[in-house]
């Protein structure tokens, strides 16, 4: 882990309860370019646009690729995540060949960048980012600690 994988994380950290205003998952996401500059800033939809698509991580990759204008590829990005990305998350990191993930709290139920499928580290996938975890992982636990805690 390095500083600008913990300045990322705080990145998401600040936009994930914009999530909070449509009853959804107070997730977070940034993709920033191989200059450090963030490309683009998303936080959970799902609620809002009544989209099961709509996860921070895949609304992060696409204004990244928009913002971009050259293709669909971020292979020399990094994106970062308030909590470790799901299944169909994990996918699209890997089918956008972004270089990293950078992600805050592990997620044992759901996770597929390592706790219960590591999707993205697979073998015979022909890309594998590189995944760096438990970055603020306090902080962004806190976060869900307190929607699901008042949602359940």
């Amino acid at each position: 882990m390095t500083d600008r994988d913990a300045e990322l994380v705080r990145a998401a950290l600040e936009i994930a309860p914009g999530a909070l205003a449509a009853g959804d998952v107070p997730v977070g996401a940034v993709v920033a370019g191989p200059d450090g500059r963030i490309l683009a800033r998303e936080h959970n939809r799902r609620e809002e646009r009544g989209d099961p698509t709509a996860h921070a991580e895949v609304l992060a990759l696409r204004a990244a690729a928009a913002v971009r204008g050259d293709g669909w590829r971020l292979a020399d990005c990094t994106l970062a995540v308030t909590v470790e990305p799901c299944t169909m998350c994990a996918g699209a990191l890997v089918l956008s060949r972004i270089a990293r993930v950078v992600f805050g709290v592990w997620e044992p139920r759901t996770g597929a960048v390592g706790s219960l499928w590591d999707v993205v580290r697979d073998r015979r996938n022909n890309h594998r980012p590189e995944v760096v975890g438990g970055v603020l992982a306090t902080e962004c636990a806190a976060l869900l600690e307190g929607f699901f805690g008042s949602h359940r």
